[in-house]
């Protein structure tokens, strides 16, 4: 048995590689799996982020400043390869095991404090995925607790979403 354990884990964090570089083919290999910025929260783990469960979104203080998060607090993310207003995602297959869409609950998502244009596009497989100034937005699978900001600049093609819809560039932490 503790071989079997022992074989698994290398192949784990492989396939954790392989996500995170799948979603930033056109970044060298070592952009796409750079170690992110740490963590703004120590809180204890929460279960690893799905699809969000409904396309509500708020407003939180974190060291980057104010962000958009999800209804369950988690942080709210661009991917700079998607174009704005082109109606779909670019991220998929491993993509999205990685980096999971904030799923729309209605086709008019709101937002307390929210000050963008908050919208939805379907997605492939016929879910609906929330917009915020017509750019689709994802949660990132390493965030366990809200406030954490793990996948800030991930790739160099991640970043945290402002209230206003402005992407966040700057690292966490600064």
């Amino acid at each position: 048995m503790h071989v079997r354990v022992t074989s698994l884990t290398p192949a784990l964090a492989a396939l954790v590689l392989v996500a995170a570089a799948g979603c930033s083919s056109a970044e060298p290999a070592g952009d796409a799996s750079a170690a992110p910025s740490a963590a703004v929260s120590s809180s204890a783990p929460s279960p690893s982020p799905s699809a969000s469960a409904a396309g509500d979104l708020a407003v939180a203080d974190t060291s980057l400043g104010k962000i958009l998060v999800d209804s369950q607090g988690l942080t709210v993310y661009y991917f700079t390869k998607d174009e704005a207003d082109s109606g779909k995602s670019v991220c998929s297959g491993d993509c999205l095991v990685a980096w999971p869409a904030v799923e729309a609950s209605s086709d008019t998502p709101s937002g307390e404090g929210v000050t963008a244009k908050l919208g939805t596009i379907t997605r492939d497989d016929g879910s609906k995925q929330v917009t915020v100034n017509g750019l689709p937005v994802y949660l990132f699978q390493k965030d366990k607790a809200p406030g954490d900001v793990t996948g800030q600049g991930v790739g160099k093609v991640w970043y945290v979403v402002a209230p206003d819809g402005k992407m966040i560039t700057t690292a966490a932490g600064s």
